[in-house]
């Protein structure tokens, strides 16, 4: 049987993608010390990767396909096989940022003024090309880690970080002054795989159950029963992606409607149905929406 080799990201990343890919219909699972979990399907090999690593990975063809940051990919400038953009992180669906950040108190305001300063980062490359491009001459040393305290303790003047909502790097004293990148876990392929057949259809598999199950967060199945005289009002209170299923109940004047929709609307929907006349509402989860 032919098989794919897939990277899947080590650390931060990990739990959320193995979730993702639990609801997609794969069960992958190993020990905290394995770098080879087990898949149930026996057309995919996974390999547990640091995100920072898996685009070199993937263009040399050690790994067929992988899913990393969109981040990582820039600092490498790797020449991959972009498949599909997913929107979630480790702890919300939003993407992150890398944003140029100083001290709260630094006169510093635009990246402009940062000529001839010292700047600390974990994405060393991708930011000296993002400064020469724009010609402003920086010193770009590579951070082991605590970037945030390097600023704060003047042994930089500035740093390159990655975030989401900003609040820490608020809350350590700091202020943003410019967004390098948007950044989103990406699934890319090589090259080459890419153009193999048989692993072109099972990448895209993997690509359109992932974002299935990534469109039915936050969204629930609502199901109910609805007098025939009051169809039309509730027909025209709930939301749908096309419209909603309406069915007959055998030998009655009722119907059975069902439809999907954003789970913060539920709360407030219900009462309201149930003013109309609808009765037997049923709400339950999804794994996927295609």
């Amino acid at each position: 049987m032919p098989q794919l080799t897939l990277g899947l990201p080590k650390g931060s990343l990990e739990a959320a993608t193995l979730e993702l890919f639990r609801k997609s219909g794969w069960k992958i699972s190993g020990s905290d010390r394995s770098y080879f979990p087990s898949v149930d399907d026996d057309s995919l090999r996974c390999v547990l990767t640091r995100p920072q690593e898996m685009s070199r990975y993937v263009e040399e063809g050690s790994l067929d396909a992988g899913i990393t940051g969109k981040d990582w990919t820039l600092e490498n400038d790797s020449d991959v096989q972009v498949v599909s953009d997913f929107i979630y992180s480790k702890a919300s669906m939003r993407p992150t940022r890398w944003v140029v950040v100083v001290p709260q108190g630094s006169p510093i305001t635009e990246i402009a003024q940062l000529a001839g300063k010292r700047i600390a980062t974990e994405m060393v490359g991708f930011t000296r090309r993002y400064f020469s491009e724009r010609q402003i001459d920086v010193d770009v040393e590579f951070s082991w880690g605590a970037t945030e305290a390097k600023v704060v303790q003047g042994l930089v003047d500035a740093i390159v970080e990655v975030t989401e909502t900003g609040s820490t790097l608020r809350a350590n004293g700091l202020k943003i002054i410019h967004e390098l990148c948007e950044s989103n876990p990406q699934l890319i392929a090589n090259k080459a795989a890419w153009g193999d057949p048989w692993k072109h259809e099972k990448i895209e598999q993997i690509s359109l159950l992932l974002n299935g199950a990534l469109q039915a967060e936050a969204k629930v199945g609502l199901k109910m029963n609805v007098p025939k005289e009051r169809l039309d009002t509730i027909i025209d209170m709930i939301p749908s992606i096309t419209a909603p299923t309406v069915s007959p109940l055998y030998k009655t004047e009722w119907f059975a409607v069902e439809t999907v929709i954003a789970e913060a609307v539920v709360r407030e929907l219900i009462p309201q149905l149930l003013k109309q006349g609808a009765v037997g509402i049923i709400e339950y989860p999804l794994n996927k929406v295609i």
